[in-house]
């Protein structure tokens, strides 16, 4: 299949539109958080990553493909050096919608004006507790009080539906789910709560053992606050419920209790040039092949690119007793 000019979006075999792209930038963190990767990490080479030139000739790439929205991610996409010119880069290509940031918060405090400056309109930053000891728990290596500051800055420097993200574990923080959402309306922004995902092998619990699901987090909030089910959508697979008397939305990402697949519209760029089609299977192609072995041929990549919606499954297979993604951890992946 060739990438004809008359191709302006992608689709793949079961009709479902592409239009947003999630790019990890560095499987480097600054944090080692449970969920996420293990205490002691081996990290790619840096000669295995793409490099910020390559990631935004693919970014141009997909927006020439009709993707809408670039969701930059890592690891912690901002100790990575050279971010923000990729960021001003990627917020000059007129045909996005939105150039949205997933981060830790660790950098927020000094980096929220250079953010808002480059084009970045919306910002996640992953907040699992409001309990400094439970953080560094849960963390490893984080400072709350830093990230925090960090939400405080954002918030003054001013950015569309700032939002943070919960990974909540049974008898780590799912008895927080509360106190998390009230600080989210205190500082009118929103949150999602989301089901840990069985990616790459984690040294600190069983996932069967600690999974909590998304109807008992909200049956727990139902106690505190009425919900009320909205049909908004930020192009991720949260599904949202308003505070009611608030201007807060309570986002629940559910890979295991209410699969999202039917709607997905997204395909991810790891850290190491793979097009991962899915986040739940190991169907991808290697973009950074086909980039290092055609230089500066847009055309060949525009056409690997339509070709691999051909691979795109039709839903995930999560299984929390098998842990079936053994070797892809979250960090390279793209959270």
């Amino acid at each position: 299949m060739s990438s004809s000019p008359e191709i302006t979006q992608l689709v793949d075999r079961f009709g479902r539109v592409v239009d947003y792209l999630r790019i990890s930038i560095t499987d480097r963190c600054d944090f080692r958080c449970v969920y996420c990767m293990a205490e002691e990490m081996t990290f790619l080479p840096r000669a295995q990553l793409l490099t910020l030139e390559e990631i935004d000739f693919v970014a141009r790439a997909f927006a020439d493909l009709g993707v809408k929205k670039i969701r930059v991610t890592g690891g912690e996409p901002l100790i990575k050096k050279g971010v923000l010119g990729l960021l001003e880069n990627l917020g000059k290509i007129e045909s996005l919608n939105e150039l949205v940031l997933t981060t830790n918060g660790s950098k927020l405090e000094e980096m929220a004006e250079s953010l808002k400056n480059a084009g970045v309109k919306r910002i996640n930053i992953s907040l699992d507790t409001l309990d400094a000891d439970k953080f560094k728990q849960i963390t490893r290596t984080g400072d709350l009080k830093k990230v925090l500051k960090g939400i405080q800055t954002v918030i003054k420097v001013g950015f569309d539906r700032i939002k943070l993200n919960a990974v909540i574990l049974k008898n780590r923080n799912h008895q927080e789910v509360t106190n998390l959402v009230q600080f989210a309306i205190d500082n009118e922004i929103d949150i999602s709560f989301i089901e840990e995902m069985p990616l790459g092998i984690v040294d600190d619990h069983n996932r069967a053992e600690v999974y909590y699901s998304s109807d008992l987090i909200k049956a727990d909030l139902e106690k505190n606050y009425k919900l009320n089910s909205i049909a908004d959508k930020t192009g991720g697979p949260s599904v949202y419920s308003i505070v009611v008397g608030t201007n807060t939305r309570v986002g629940f990402i559910s890979p295991h209790s209410a699969n999202f697949c039917s709607t997905c519209n997204r395909v991810r760029l790891t850290a190491e040039g793979r097009l991962l089609l899915c986040l739940g299977n190991e169907h991808s192609v290697d973009l950074k092949q086909v980039i290092r072995a055609n230089p500066g041929n847009m055309e060949k990549l525009k056409e690997t690119i339509v070709d691999s919606m051909k691979i795109k499954p039709e839903k995930h297979e999560f299984d929390l007793n098998e842990q079936p993604i053994l070797m892809r951890h979250m960090n390279a992946t793209g959270g």
